[in-house]
């Protein structure tokens, strides 16, 4: 083995590698110091100093190795073709092309690219393609099939590997105490009251863009996960049948089932070449970080919309009054705001706060919208409104299109099934074609009118129904995460601040997780309102979805902050109210209440606790808090954290509305030094207390319902 030193041109790096050298390689005149490859006569192997990449030539397989002891064995490549499956371990020959080792520089740095290809006589080859990166424990892996002649697949898998009497992930040296192994799931979008979870092996999930397989105890794991969002929905099924055992690991693109709401396939892709989704495979001393990596790593290639603006502060008017929406109510909200909350500390760092209509501003007539918009403005708020761009909410589909004189009937623009029909409803509406010209013109013309109304603000629902497989009107539109992304890039062309002259907020509620950047905020759950059971269910979004915020989406949006009571729930108690705004400030955090306050208890609670200085300066911050744990299956943990130059502040949770609970909490698994004294500070009562120096635990005592958001020094 040869170590090849300094700056290499295209052709020294080639031709190194063709006599087997090990090899650091070099970017113009920056060198690695780290990244190595070696070839023999049975393996390629690359290694960046963090993750080891070993092709056998022999039998077709990859092994991933990471220098902290885990790895991933007997990972393969499939594809639907036709009727047959095609599997790069059943091809007779494999290699590295040496041509096709290529020295990188990009936004993660400076890595190569390399290329394990696989052919058969009479078979489309099929190709890995892996990027590593210097200092880097995770790569990416993407399969390209390609064939002499045009076809077509809607199953496309980079990375298989099933092995039933063995493990295909190992993680190194981790003791018996370091607890049981979970696999994360991650929900297509948030329709229906989905819940994320983490299982316990042994078990059988599909998760979707993305999953997490780790230790409860040391949280050490693995994250795969999607990063291109152009074709497919990803599906990650992993499975065992032996606690501490994963026995078989897949990763895909082609999902399609009740999870993503389809009715029919996944769309086949056409082509000589077909590429998968491109696949982040990272191992991590903290699961959290991988999950945290991983959002980075989305944001570097497709970044999230950009929002230059504070927190976005203020109301909705769904959980308030639903369909009983009216002037009144919008326009008392905007004068409560102004005279009780707006100038006391309730507004983000440039005083602006949204008043928004819901679902139903329509039932207002023309001259009562501008009167509310008139109002809002006026009490130097911004006002907001509602849109469902891929819904019809008809019960006809022969129904003419608004704006088309009758000549379109809202049947030609719904999302078609092989046979013509429209798909069946979903959530009560059909769904509307993205790619139709006059669903575009539609969205275009209702955006432009909220623009010149003087909204600043929308509020996107039922988006799911934009990224249904199906037929298209664009025939070069084949999958429904094509048909998505071509619905969404265009309502925000419309919306672009350039075009409009000012900042407008898109925020979306029910909608698919990926593709992102399409909006400043996303609501992290399904409907959420005031009940200590709402707040238990949007933390179990948080609790596996942290990471979202600021990486995919500016803000996660923690849906209707209820502090007294909602229009179609019983009112709460101060401590449910008090722990639904906890909840909301600890997201990171779009805060939006949810109360009419026409309403004497509704009023008082929010005059007294939404002027809170140090609990809405730590909402104003615009940062999620991380979790504690994550054991609680299905459930929400009850403790979160969140780090900065001011201290470690901490939200804990008693979900039991019945019965007290004592929380004992240790700071080593905070991350807290408890080697010095500590001081602690209860936010909501100013109280304060001290920690003994060399003390790991103390004790919160909460009452039903009850939640606490402390600053530990």
């Amino acid at each position: 083995m040869w170590l090849v030193n300094g700056p290499l041109s295209s052709d020294d790096f080639n031709s190194s590698l063709l006599m087997g050298e090990l090899m650091i390689v070099s970017v113009g005149e920056s060198k690695f110091d780290k990244l190595r490859l070696e070839q023999s006569m049975n393996e390629f192997i690359a290694d960046n100093g963090l993750v080891r990449a070993a092709a056998n030539l022999g039998d077709g397989t990859l092994t991933l190795r990471w220098s902290s002891g885990e790895s991933m064995v007997g990972l393969y490549a499939e594809a639907r073709y036709g009727l047959e499956q095609l599997r790069s371990t059943y091809y007779s020959k494999h290699g590295v092309n040496q041509t096709s080792v290529q020295a990188i520089e990009d936004s993660f740095g400076l890595g190569i690219r390399w290329t394990f290809e696989h052919e058969e006589p009479e078979k489309p080859v099929m190709r890995q393609h892996i990027r590593m990166y210097e200092q880097l424990p995770y790569l990416f892996v993407e399969l390209e099939v390609e064939s002499d002649f045009e076809w077509e697949t809607n199953e496309i898998t980079p990375l298989a590997s099933y092995l039933n009497d063995g493990n295909v992930l190992e993680f190194g040296n981790i003791s018996e105490s370091s607890g049981e192994i979970r696999a994360l799931f991650v929900p297509f979008d948030n329709d229906k009251w989905v819940r994320f979870a983490s299982q316990t092996l042994p078990c059988s999930l599909q998760s979707y863009e993305v999953t997490s397989i780790f230790h409860s105890r040391s949280r050490s794991g693995f994250v795969l996960g999607s990063v291109t969002h152009d074709t497919w929905k990803t599906g990650l099924c992993v499975e065992g049948t032996f606690g501490g055992s994963v026995g078989r690991l897949r990763v895909f693109g082609g999902a399609a089932d009740m999870q993503t709401r389809d009715t029919v396939p996944h769309g086949s892709v056409q082509g000589k070449s077909i590429v998968s989704p491109t696949i982040f495979v990272g191992a991590f001393s903290d699961y959290r970080d991988g999950l945290e990596t991983y959002g980075k790593a989305n944001a570097m290639l497709s970044p999230a919309l950009p929002w230059q603006r504070g927190v976005p502060m203020g109301w909705n008017s769904w959980s308030a009054v639903m369909s009983k929406l009216d002037l009144d109510v919008y326009t008392h909200t905007s004068d409560f705001f102004h005279k009780e909350l707006q100038t006391n500390g309730f507004s983000d760092t440039e005083g602006s706060l949204y008043v928004n209509f819901d679902a139903t501003w329509n039932k207002l007539t023309a001259e009562e919208l501008r009167e509310a918009v008139s109002r809002v403005i006026a009490n130097g708020q911004k006002p907001g409104i509602y849109h469902t761009p891929f819904a019809f909410w008809g019960s006809d589909p022969n129904t003419p299109v608004e704006g088309t004189d009758g000549n379109v009937l809202y049947r030609d623009i719904l999302i078609k099934d092989q046979a013509g029909n429209p798909l069946p409803k979903l959530d009560g509406a059909y769904a509307i074609d993205p790619t139709h010209p006059v669903t575009l013109e539609r969205n275009k013309q209702q955006l432009e009118s909220f623009v010149e109304m003087g909204f600043d603000y929308v509020k996107l629902d039922f988006l799911t129904h934009g990224a249904l497989e199906g037929v298209f009107h664009d025939s070069s539109v084949r999958t429904g995460i094509q048909a998505y992304n071509k619905g969404m890039s265009y309502i925000c062309e419309v919306l672009d601040p350039k075009r409009i002259g000012r900042p407008f907020l898109i925020n979306l509620s029910i909608a698919p997780l990926f593709p992102h950047g399409y909006a400043h905020s996303r609501r992290i759950s399904c409907d959420a309102f005031g009940t200590i059971n709402d707040t238990e269910y949007m933390l179990n979004a948080l609790t596996y979805g942290w990471w979202i915020n600021d990486n995919l989406y500016r803000f996660n949006d923690p849906d209707h902050v209820v502090l007294y009571k909602s229009c179609n729930q019983r009112s709460v108690s101060e401590a449910e109210g008090r722990s639904r705004l906890n909840s909301a400030v600890i997201a990171g955090t779009s805060l939006l209440l949810g109360d009419d306050y026409r309403m004497e208890e509704a009023a008082r609670r929010a005059k007294e606790w939404m002027t809170n200085n140090e609990v809405m300066s730590l909402a104003r911050k615009g940062v999620t808090f991380r979790p504690v744990e994550g054991c609680s299956g299905n459930k929400s943990e009850d403790l979160f954290t969140l780090s900065d130059e001011e201290g470690t502040w901490i939200a804990v949770f008693n979900f039991d509305e019945e019965r007290g609970s004592e929380k004992i909490l240790s700071f080593d698994r905070m991350g807290i030094d408890s080697s010095k004294e500590i001081v602690i500070r209860d936010l909501w009562n100013g109280s304060e207390w001290s920690n003994a120096a060399g003390t790991d635990k103390f004790h919160v005592e909460l009452g039903p319902s009850e939640s606490k958001l402390l600053l530990i020094k």
